[in-house]
């Protein structure tokens, strides 16, 4: 169905249930290089979307634009519309801030804030002024991210000091805790081992029936596992040397990886490019 941009179509996947982010002619620069390039793309409301592609196609970067973290990045610049619940993030007056509150990023790396576990999970709602019962709050935070009966004996230890899996874990309870409404997730598990990544995704499951999941992930095998929609982005062949990424094809998981309809789509989860 055409969008309100005319011509431009917008990929979906068929749910009925209701986009909870999109994209709208979206185009991500780094300086004057062109890294993603007019994506239209509509993520679902509680359910796992992964993002998959060859290296250095824009995952990434067009992850992190839905919650505003290339801002960080002094020489990137967005053009387009990237959408939450129906608003523009990035229209005048939008306090970016506020949107990475409530859509929460967890990173490739385990990075816990050199402070004890309880601390880790306290500090984003502390800074946010939450007033209630704290105690409370951290729990239920890391009982969120399934990692409550691990640590609770060990709430005032540093979080430095847990597993790599329990770590990411933890990074997940502090995304959580300061009550986002969407968790991005970029390479989450792709540094742990398989039982610690087992984990993280038996977690994810359980976190979509609160949460929007959009997950980057170079692993076919855990992107047929855990996500319900697909997203394949690949390199613009019009101009390689660009390396410029675009979207090739989105729909559910099990379409793309059995009954894809681009070539390029089928070569790459098949393994025979990328």
């Amino acid at each position: 169905m055409p969008d309100t941009l005319g011509s431009t179509l917008t990929a979906t996947p068929e749910t009925g249930i209701g986009a909870a982010l999109s994209a709208r002619r979206l185009n991500v620069y780094y300086g004057p290089h062109l890294a993603v390039k007019d994506i239209n793309l509509e993520i679902q409301r509680h359910q796992i979307t992964a993002l998959i592609g060859p290296s250095g196609c824009g995952k990434s970067t067009l992850l992190r634009c839905f919650n505003r973290m290339n801002d960080l990045v002094p020489s990137a610049h967005v053009e387009g519309e990237a959408l939450f619940e129906g608003q523009n993030i990035y229209a005048p007056g939008v306090d970016p801030v506020d949107i990475r509150r409530r859509i929460g990023m967890v990173f490739q790396k385990p990075n816990p804030f050199p402070k004890s576990v309880y601390e880790n999970v306290a500090f984003g709602p502390r800074i946010n002024g939450y007033r209630g019962n704290m105690d409370e709050l951290v729990e239920g935070a890391l009982r969120q991210a399934a990692l409550w009966d691990e640590v609770k004996d060990k709430l005032n230890q540093s979080g430095l000091a847990l597993s790599g899996g329990q770590q990411q874990r933890l990074c997940i309870a502090r995304a959580v805790a300061v009550q986002p409404e969407a968790l991005l997730m970029d390479e989450p598990a792709s540094a742990l081992d398989p039982l610690a990544t087992l984990k993280i995704e038996e977690l994810m499951q359980s976190l979509k029936a609160n949460y929007t999941i959009v997950i980057v992930t170079h692993n076919m095998q855990q992107a047929a596992r855990v996500a319900e929609n697909t997203a394949f982005l690949s390199i613009d062949r019009a101009n390689e040397t660009m390396r410029t990424g675009i979207l090739i094809e989105y729909g559910p998981t099990q379409q793309i990886f059995t009954r894809p309809e681009k070539q390029e789509t089928e070569d790459y989860v098949s393994g025979r490019f990328g």
